[in-house]
């Protein structure tokens, strides 16, 4: 632990300096900041899981689905990462026995992943284990959380994640 706010020091280093856009630099860095943070709660919350943040995200995706199947290529849109990113998180929950690949009822050129009694059993219990860390927010308040995701949401939505 430091005895002071490295990003607070850099904010008065960039004004010292003249430097522009402050606050955004600030702000951008203390979302960095906690994004190490909150991924490191969420991953040591499922490490005896044997999952990451990641392969949970696949896991309730397939899950909530309603066949409990959904294409890799639709997982990559909703899940919003690399199709690379999902072939790894689908090969290594097949391996784990969470996940199996099955192909398409219509499509022969379609496979689709599709979850496992024993990935559906997984899937809660790990959704148990972070709602007991708060997802890493423990600490903060309903309206903090709040303010948050809605100031979160609108960086997101002026980005292009979602329609407005």
């Amino acid at each position: 632990m430091l005895p002071f706010d490295p990003i607070g020091e850099a904010r008065r280093n960039w004004e010292a300096n003249d430097w522009r856009a402050i606050d955004a630099m600030s702000a951008a860095t203390s979302v960095t900041r906690a994004h190490q943070l909150v991924l490191g709660r969420i991953n040591e919350a499922l490490a005896p899981l044997e999952l990451t943040f990641s392969r949970f995200e696949a896991l309730a995706l397939l899950h909530f689905s309603r066949r409990g199947s959904l294409p890799l290529g639709k997982m990559g849109n909703r899940l919003m990462v690399h199709p690379t990113s999902v072939t790894n998180a689908i090969d290594r929950l097949e391996r784990d026995g969470m996940v199996r690949r099955v192909p398409h009822s219509e499509d022969r050129r379609t496979i689709l992943a599709e979850i496992t009694d024993e990935g559906r059993r997984v899937a809660v219990k790990a959704a148990d284990a972070l709602a007991d860390i708060e997802f890493g927010l423990a600490g903060l308040s309903a309206d903090t959380l709040g303010a948050l995701d809605d100031a979160i949401r609108t960086l997101r939505r002026d980005a292009g994640d979602f329609a407005g």
